[in-house]
């Protein structure tokens, strides 16, 4: 079985709990990050469209990368090795913030209830992409702020966690 950290609302591990029992029923608070990867001065960003077999949001899209972090694992290092895994590619990452949030999947097939910390790294342009197909359906460079203006006229594309990770960051005006 794979076991998510358990936590409370203020990040503080309190036990562990069976992934798939974290996600069902009305969720259980987990530890999750968000992994933000951009470049040109954060003027545009790697985002993704989940693998439509995913148990929660699938086809949805979403920030570059998201996981969780073991029990025992340090968050920095489980980021950057999710990164490689699911991308192809790995890359420094800073931690920005963390924030709760819970949000039912709209097919009833689950529930991601999570404290997410959220991480960003730079790239240069010559990176290789090679996005694991069993998460991810696509992979793009998006204009920050076009993908701004475009969570806010067309949200329901895009993971629920996606515009609340995003207004943690800061980007160029």
């Amino acid at each position: 079985m794979d076991y998510l950290i358990h936590t409370n609302d203020a990040g503080e591990d309190v036990g562990t709990v069976e992934k798939v029992a974290a996600h069902t029923g009305e969720g259980t608070l987990h530890k999750a990050f968000s992994i933000f990867i951009f470049r040109k001065n954060r003027t545009e960003m790697l985002i993704q469209k989940r693998a439509e077999g995913k148990m929660l949001f699938g086809g949805y899209w979403a920030n570059t990368c998201c996981s969780h972090p073991r029990p025992g694992e340090d968050i920095i290092t489980a980021a950057e090795k999710r990164l490689q895994e699911e991308c192809g590619f790995s890359c420094p990452l800073s931690i920005i913030d963390s924030f709760v949030y819970k949000a039912p999947e709209p097919r009833g097939t689950g529930v991601e209830h999570e404290y997410d910390t959220v991480l960003i790294g730079e790239v240069d342009d010559d990176i290789t992409l090679n996005p694991d197909p069993n998460e991810i359906a696509e992979l793009i460079w998006v204009p920050t702020a076009e993908l701004e203006e475009d969570i806010i006229n067309d949200p329901e594309k895009y993971a629920p966690w996606f515009s609340l990770a995003l207004d943690l960051i800061p980007l160029p005006l």
